[in-house]
C-alpha cells in the first residue's frame, strides 16, 4: 500500500521526534550533515492497520517514526504471526535497505496513526558520499543492532525466565531511553501476552507469573499497557545467573 503524504508542520514548535539527532541512529552528526539528511527525507503516514510493507517487498528506504507504532512481524501459510518487534517514536526500521537493497524481512504494520521520515536508498548513498560520519554512524547503529540480537539469543538459551524477562525488558529501556536510562524508565512493550511468550520461549501461564513477580518484588510498576521500571533493580535481575 502507497503511504500518504503529509505536510510537514509549520507554525508550532518542533516535535521532539521532527529532530534527526533524537534518533539513536543519527545521533551525534554535525550540524552539515543533519541539514542534509534533513533535505533528504520526505514525510509520510499511515492510518492505523496500514501495512507498511511485507516480507520479500522491495528494500529501498528507511522509516524514522515520528509519531505513533509499528509492529514488525513474521507469519507463515497457515496464518500464525510472531511479533518480533513494536516500534514507536524514535526507532527507525528498514535500515538495512540503505546498505544492502535486498527485499524486506518481515512485515510492517501501522498499530497506531503513524508519521515517520523516509530516507530512500539512493538519497542516502547521495549524503553519504559527502558526508563520512553518516555512513559511519549508521554503521554503528546496525552494529548495535547485532549485539542487542546476541543478548537475546543467549538470553533465551542460558538463563532462567525471570532472568530473560528482565533482560527482555532491560533490552527495551535502552533501546527507549539509551544507555543512561532514567531511574524510573517508562516503557510500553506493545505486545501481546501471546507475543511476549513466544520472544521469551516460555508459556503464557509462566510468563504471567514470572512478570507478577517482578511487580511484587519492586522492579516493574504497571498503569494500564505502561510498565515503569526500577532501573536498578531491573539491571541487577537481568545480570543474575540462573537461581
Amino acid at each position: 500500500m502507497t503511504p500518504t503524504d503529509t505536510p510537514r508542520h509549520q507554525g508550532r514548535p518542533d516535535k521532539p521526534m521532527d529532530r534527526l539527532d533524537t534518533f539513536p541512529i543519527f545521533a551525534g552528526l554535525d550540524a552539515g550533515s543533519l541539514a542534509d539528511l534533513t533535505a533528504a527525507m520526505t514525510p509520510h503516514r499511515w492510518p492505523a492497520g496500514t501495512t507498511i510493507f511485507q516480507r520479500g517487498d522491495t528494500g529501498d528506504h528507511l522509516l524514522a517514526i515520528r509519531s505513533g507504532r509499528i509492529r514488525l512481524s513474521l507469519s507463515n501459510p497457515q496464518g500464525r504471526e510472531i511479533v518480533l518487534r513494536t516500534l514507536g517514536p524514535g526507532a527507525v526500521l528498514g535500515e538495512m535497505a540503505l546498505v544492502d537493497g535486498l527485499p524486506r524481512s518481515a512485515d510492517a504494520t501501522a498499530i497506531d496513526a503513524t508519521e515517520a521520515l523516509i530516507l530512500t536508498r539512493e538519497r542516502f548513498r547521495a549524503v553519504a558520499s559527502r558526508h563520512l560520519d553518516v555512513a559511519l554512524s549508521v554503521a554503528r547503529y546496525m552494529s548495535s543492532l547485532v549485539r542487542h540480537a546476541n543478548y537475546q539469543m543467549e538470553s533465551i538459551a542460558l538463563y532462567d525466565l525471570h532472568t530473560r524477562l528482565a533482560r527482555f525488558l532491560l533490552a527495551a529501556v535502552l533501546e527507549r531511553h539509551g544507555p543512561n536510562p532514567p531511574a524510573a524508565a517508562e516503557i510500553r512493550l506493545g505486545l501481546t501476552q501471546s507475543d511476549l511468550s513466544a520472544a521469551l520461549g516460555a508459556s503464557r501461564p509462566k510468563v504471567n507469573v514470572a512478570l507478577k513477580d517482578l511487580i511484587s518484588d519492586g522492579v516493574l510498576r504497571r498503569v494500564d499497557d505502561l510498565l515503569i521500571c526500577d532501573t536498578a533493580r531491573l539491571r541487577h535481575v537481568a545480570d543474575q545467573d540462573e537461581r
